[in-house]
């Protein structure tokens, strides 16, 4: 069984507010060092972790620069509205994809009808 995935943040904390905030997932757990977030009824978890001399991806890749190691998909309704939310809450928008706070590309997909 599939119980989450881990991902490196210079500030652990702030980076689980913004996903929490994004997705509408809780924060279920924080210690120094590291903030978790969750679904309301899964048992799937997102783990935040420290990393102090953590080096944001660069996307596209270039030669040489830290190449993104993963990054999330969220299916959303309405593009225009759910860019506009995760800007607000300090996604960057690049000519590619989105960046979240810690600069880890992430990607917002029309649902299919």
């Amino acid at each position: 069984m599939w119980w989450g995935t881990a991902i490196e943040a210079p500030d652990p904390r702030a980076l689980a507010s913004f996903y929490s905030q994004l997705l509408g997932w809780p924060v279920v757990h924080q210690e120094p060092g590291t903030a978790i977030i969750a679904p309301p009824d899964g048992p799937i978890y997102v783990v935040f972790q420290e990393a102090p001399d953590f080096q944001p991806p660069v996307w596209p890749p270039q030669s040489g620069d830290q190449r993104p190691m993963m990054h999330f998909d969220f299916q959303v309704g309405d593009l225009d509205s759910a860019v506009a939310e995760a800007v607000s809450l300090g996604a960057r928008v690049s000519v590619h994809q989105l960046f979240d706070p810690a600069g880890h590309p992430f990607c917002l997909c029309r649902e299919q009808d």
